[in-house]
């Protein structure tokens, strides 16, 4: 008799690299309110990425909350952009980051947080909350 695991040990599922994360869909418009300390939130509970070892989705809320100072995301280029986690074997804590890196390197806002509410998994829920503030030397 086979070992309980060892029906599972054959199965692969096609997990991409964070190669095909493309920070290169992301777009700028100008923000019309410079200097305003205007608080802007995107969300959606639709970002999906998988477990690097597994190959298994992981669900979550993303909420993107930022103070622009010159530029604004495209929605549809975020949108896009977002999409292209859905294959890549990322670890939950890594994918928000860097969500914040790539948005940050984009705008290069007065502040920044990336949250991610990710369902639970082996009984675990994980929340990470990724945060960036400008230098203001």
């Amino acid at each position: 008799m086979e070992a309980k695991d060892d029906k599972y040990k054959d199965i692969n599922f096609d997990i991409h690299s964070d190669d095909d994360i493309r920070p290169d869909l992301l777009e700028s418009i100008p923000f019309e309110y410079a200097g305003s300390l205007t608080e802007v939130t995107y969300e959606t509970d639709e970002f999906t990425s998988v477990c690097p070892w597994t190959g298994l989705p992981d669900f979550a809320t993303l909420i993107i909350k930022y103070v622009p100072d010159r530029e604004l995301v495209e929605l549809k280029s975020l949108k896009y952009y977002l999409t292209t986690y859905r294959n890549v074997g990322i670890l939950q804590e890594t994918a928000v980051n860097r969500i914040l890196n790539d948005l940050v390197d984009l705008l290069k806002p007065v502040s920044m947080a990336v949250e991610g509410y990710f369902k639970e998994r082996g009984g675990i829920r994980t929340d990470a909350v990724a945060r960036y503030e400008r230098d203001n030397d």
